[in-house]
């Protein structure tokens, strides 16, 4: 196995001999004391206000109110959860989960609306100003993006990622929002799912700005990303850090993947290229060396020579772009949902495709839960496996979770239980992540704070603690049965053991070792039994 495979290879050498008992075994503990607990949001699913008080157009209002778009019933983030009027509400329900900290985004063409200073919106910078400062008032940290997908239309109207001047056209935006709001916002994330963006917004097509050019746009885009990424740190290093003193990073998406038959040497490769392809793509040059993985950067030469190009598709960095983009985070921020199966195929060399550049296919693990979105079924104990990947690939980095949640149908008003299953679940495993293996959890947050306007779902399923009656212009809020759970483990700040709990665990652990000692009801003497008693005690008691 080669170098480049490490992290994988160890992750997959601890966890797989793991039988379904032991992976399924439930784990007693508790977080640190400084643990951020919170939820999320972000501006286009659920501020709606969309021409108001001078807001620009964005990508996605261009994309929604043409008829036509394929998000069921032609729905749109026009009013949404409406929260751009109803601020108050907002609040009001985030002090009475009692999180720690609260995830939403800017509007980008709310503050700026053709995407540039010479447009600042006051009225927009005033709302923020607002959340911000009631975020504050009730002790809550705002996590804040600074931009989550909505890209300004006049930016797109010149080309958007693919063109090279959004690198300082997003620098002066975020420098705007560091210098505006970065005397109380200490947790930035410069953006969100970025290659959920370069390859369903440039690449498929499927969301905004709907460009279908799949062998060459994704990489373009990816790369002037990174440059904007990169670009935006160092203007938070060189200009606010010493006197702000407040965390800068990206937020990734990376789902876990697992060869399908571990086996079989190909799939092993295969599911590693994939964590490549997915991650790696963005978080290697970032968080390693400012360059791209080998792994994604052979496999695409090898495509683009057989495809009889004269250069890769994937785009160089220079040794000063390298040195610009390296070390550009202060924490791993990752946004996770599912696990998939990984097999090693043989690609198409035709059409050029980021997807066909992969050389392996993705599948479901049937026997998990499924969600209200299809292929993103409740795989939880693939999030502990992600975290200890992070820490072996990544140099063992401080880790927040930034977005987890499991969707359920838009019916569900009150009991979502399915949803309190995957919480109990996912942080049960990023608990076992933190307590057993070593990885330097210091947050999480849980998707989201209310339903909303999900993306080509539309309003047909809900990730919120909080139901919205989309129906009623009012838009009424009411918590479902997973805010109060969520209200509770965050008050336990984990999963503490109960005294219930120690005795069943008490009679299982002398059962157990009464039959490992061979003893029957007729050998079960007094002092044996006190002596697996003292011995049960004891194990409980430093559990």
């Amino acid at each position: 196995m080669c170098y480049c495979m490490f992290a994988s290879k160890a992750v997959w050498e601890k966890f797989t001999p793991q039988k379904k008992f032991d992976r399924q075994m439930y784990h007693y503990g508790n977080f640190s004391q400084d643990f951020l607990w919170g939820v999320s949001s972000s501006a286009y699913q659920i501020e709606g206000g969309w021409n108001a008080e001078g807001k620009g157009p964005s990508v996605w209002d261009t994309f929604t109110q043409k008829p036509g778009s394929e998000i069921p019933e032609d729905v749109n983030g026009n009013v949404a959860c409406d929260s751009y009027n109803r601020l108050d509400e907002d609040l009001y329900m985030l002090q009475a989960l009692k999180v720690k900290s609260y995830r939403f985004s800017l509007s980008w063409s709310r503050v700026f609306p053709n995407g540039r200073r010479e447009s600042m919106n006051q009225k927009g910078v005033d709302y923020y100003n607002r959340l911000i400062n009631g975020l504050l008032a009730r002790k809550i940290t705002p996590m804040v993006t600074i931009y989550h997908w909505d890209l300004p239309q006049a930016l797109q109207d010149i080309g958007g990622w693919q063109n090279v001047e959004m690198v300082d056209i997003f620098n002066d935006y975020c420098d705007f929002c560091f210098a505006t709001f970065g005397d109380r916002v200490k947790f930035w994330m410069t953006m969100n799912d970025p290659q959920g963006l370069a390859w369903q917004g440039y690449g498929t097509g499927q969301i905004p700005p709907n460009i279908k050019e799949p062998g060459t746009a994704p990489y373009q885009v990816a790369h002037n990303l990174i440059k904007a990424h990169a670009t935006a740190y160092h203007t938070y290093d060189d200009k606010y850090r010493a006197s702000q003193r407040g965390m800068v990073s990206i937020a990734l998406k990376a789902d876990w993947v697992e060869p399908k038959d571990i086996n079989v040497p190909r799939d092993l490769v295969a599911a590693d290229r994939a964590m490549q392809f997915h991650v790696g793509w963005f978080a290697h040059p970032i968080f390693k060396n400012g360059d791209y993985p080998e792994a994604l950067k052979a496999q695409v030469l090898v495509k683009s020579e057989l495809q009889g190009l004269s250069q890769s598709r994937l785009p160089s960095f220079t040794e000063e772009e390298k040195n610009l983009i390296k070390g550009t985070a202060d924490m791993f921020c990752v946004n996770h949902y599912t696990t998939r199966l990984v097999t090693h195929i043989t690609g198409l060399l035709s059409p050029h495709s980021y997807q066909n550049d992969w050389d392996f296919t993705e599948e479901q693990d049937s026997g998990s839960p499924a969600t209200a979105i299809k292929n993103q079924r409740a795989v939880s104990w693939g999030l502990r496996r992600l975290l200890n990947w992070i820490m072996e690939e990544y140099g063992d980095p401080e880790i927040y979770i930034t977005d987890n949640g499991g969707a359920t149908t838009a019916k569900t008003s009150w009991d979502d239980i399915d949803r309190v299953f995957f919480y109990k679940t996912y942080i049960n495993e990023a608990l076992k992540a933190y307590e057993l293996d070593g990885v330097l959890l210091k947050g999480y947050t849980a998707t989201s704070l209310m339903d909303s306007f999900e993306w080509l779902n539309g309003y047909t399923v809900g990730y919120g603690f909080y139901h919205v009656d989309f129906t009623d212009p009012n838009r009424p809020r009411t918590p479902k049965l997973s805010a109060h759970f969520y209200f509770q483990l965050m008050k336990d700040n984990g999963f503490p053991i109960t005294e219930d709990e120690k005795i069943e665990m008490m009679k299982t652990i002398i059962r157990e070792r009464s039959l490992a000692a061979g003893l029957t009801k007729s050998r079960y003497h007094k002092k044996t039994k006190e002596k697996l008693l003292l011995s049960a005690l004891l194990d409980i008691l430093f559990f």
